[in-house]
Formats: structure tokens, sequence, C-alpha cells
């Protein structure tokens, strides 16, 4: 087989595992993963101090060991590559546990339980969710559909494509670096800045791709207008094309004001369209997962034309 139509094969895999099995319930990598980064956190601080040199060395600490564990478990047997390349892929992906995540939002939000709703989407958000609306919790659950389709799928499936099991355990971990270090909070202002830096770094090329599918498949002609528009107002930026494009091809109205960490936050709008409701999570959903097909027939198509045209052989 040609090495495209390995990697197109490993890629198909890892999706489908994740489809299948979704997140692993007992013994996570990336749980045991945040417990090592607090430890190495703790001894950093205490150490070296709270700048931002010492940040970019735990982050150094805390990633690169396991990057480099798993470029030694490919290159531990001729046909290893296989085995670590799909396991390292599954883990790096969380497509179905965040539908699930998100699905646990819409049913109570449909069904009229707005305080079950409220509950169930502030596990996966960080703004305050104790005095939302209906809308406001459509919004936020959607919204966090649509960005962490970038973070938990499309931006693993590309550093898979870039470097194998270990470019999308690299992409993982630095993005899971980022949710634990990367708020400008007294705390991590200067500690977590490198982490926040190197998750935009890693980010920018997947989350215009993401931007991109999104818009593909849905209202293409407003999803690329809100990119252009409404992008550039936001702090991140990688978050504001992802969500931007997300909502115009979705045709809601998201963004807005919202409270985070005690305190009121003005945000840009992001789409156009009424407000979101429990359907226009399950649409968000329906997006990432048609995206995720999408991806996958690319690769294989480009895979079978570089075959067919001549790629050494592994």
């Amino acid at each position: 087989m040609s090495y495209a139509l390995i990697l197109a094969a490993k890629f198909a895999a890892g999706l489908l595992a994740d489809r299948l099995f979704g997140e692993v319930r007992r013994f996570h990598p990336l749980v045991g993963f945040g417990r090592w980064s607090r430890s190495v956190e703790d001894a950093v601080r205490r150490v070296v101090g709270e700048h931002r040199l010492a940040g970019l060395l735990a982050w150094a600490l805390a990633v690169l060991p396991w990057v480099g564990l798993a470029l030694m478990a490919r290159a531990a047997h001729p046909l290893a590559h296989w085995p670590v390349d799909i396991a390292l892929l599954y883990f790096s992906l969380g497509g179905r546990s965040l539908a699930e995540h998100a699905e646990a939002v819409a049913a109570p939000l449909a069904a009229g339980d707005l305080a079950a709703a409220r509950e169930r989407v502030g596990w996966i958000v960080s703004r305050d969710t104790r005095e939302l609306d209906p809308a406001g919790v459509a919004r936020a659950g959607t919204e966090s559909v649509l960005e962490n389709g970038n973070d938990a799928v499309f931006g693993a499936l590309f550093w898979f494509l870039l470097g194998g099991g270990a470019g999308a355990l690299l992409f993982r971990l630095a993005n899971t670096l980022d949710a634990m270090w990367g708020y400008r909070t007294a705390r991590y202002l200067r500690f977590g800045w490198a982490a926040a830096r190197i998750d935009d770094v890693l980010n920018a090329l997947p989350a215009r791709l993401t931007a991109l599918t999104y818009a593909l498949l849905g209202n293409t002609r407003r999803a690329l207008t809100c990119w252009r528009l409404q992008a550039p107002a936001w702090d991140s930026p990688n978050a504001g094309p992802v969500m931007a494009a997300g909502a115009g091809a979705l045709g809601v109205a998201l963004g807005g004001g919202a409270i985070y960490h005690g305190q009121w936050e003005e945000r840009p709008p992001l789409g156009e369209g009424p407000a979101p409701d429990a359907g226009s999570i399950r649409a968000a959903i329906a997006l990432v997962r048609r995206g995720a097909l999408l991806w996958l027939a690319v690769a294989t198509s480009v895979a079978l034309i570089l075959h067919f045209t001549g790629l050494p052989h592994a």
C-alpha cells in the first residue's frame, strides 16, 4: 500500500472507532494528562516561578514527553504504526462525546425542562448558566458544538494528516492545556501565555478549514459573509471564523453578552436569523458529523489519486 492509502485507512479507522465507542469511560488518557499537567504546573511554579518562560517550560514538560513516547512506540516494530496511529487518533477525537453532551442539553430543552438544560449546558461551557433563558441555553449549546467541532474533531484530523498519531496527540494535548491554562486571569495571565499562543498557532489553519467546511455544508453565501464581517470582531483569532461561519451556515443568531467568571462580557454578534432553540443544537451536531464525512471522502479521494499516480509505496 502507498503511504497515502495507509494514512487514509488509519483516518477512517480512527473516525469509526470514535463513532462506535466514544470516549473511554474509565482511565481516560486526557484525565490522566490533566493530573500530570497539574503536577507539572505546581512543580514549575514552585521552582521556576510563574512568568512566561516558566509557562513555556511547563508546557514542554507536560506535552513533549508523551509525543516522544508516541514516536518511540511507532518505531518499536515495522507494523507498530498501524495500532499506535489508530489508537492515538481515536483518543484525540471527541466527536461522539461532543454529540452526546450536546444532545443532553437539547433533549431537556426541547421537553421544556429549563432547569435540567441549564445544568447540562453548564457542563460544557465556561459561562454562568444559572439565569439563562431557553434561547440563552440554546445559544450556549450551539456555540459550544460549533467551536468544539474544531477542537475535538477537525483540528485532530488535520494534524493527524500532517503528523500521524503523534501529530494528533500533540494537537489534543496542546488544546487541553489551553483549556486548563489559557485564561486571562490573575493566576494564568503570564503562566498560561505560552499554552494559549501555541494553541492559537496549531489551530490557525484547522480553524479556517473548519469554517470552510461549515460554509460548504450549510448556507454557503451567508456563512462566508458572516465569517468575513463578524469574525474579526472576536478576541480569539480562531474561534471567530469557526463560530461566525457555523452560525451563518445554520442561519441562527448567536453571540451576544454572557457572564464569565462572575463578570458580564458583551460579545459581538454571530450569524443572522432567528434565535436558536433545541433544533439549532441538533443542527450543529449534524453539521459537524457531515463535516467529518466530507473530510473522510476528501482524504480518501486524494489518497487514491496519489496512489494511482505513483506515490512511493511503503
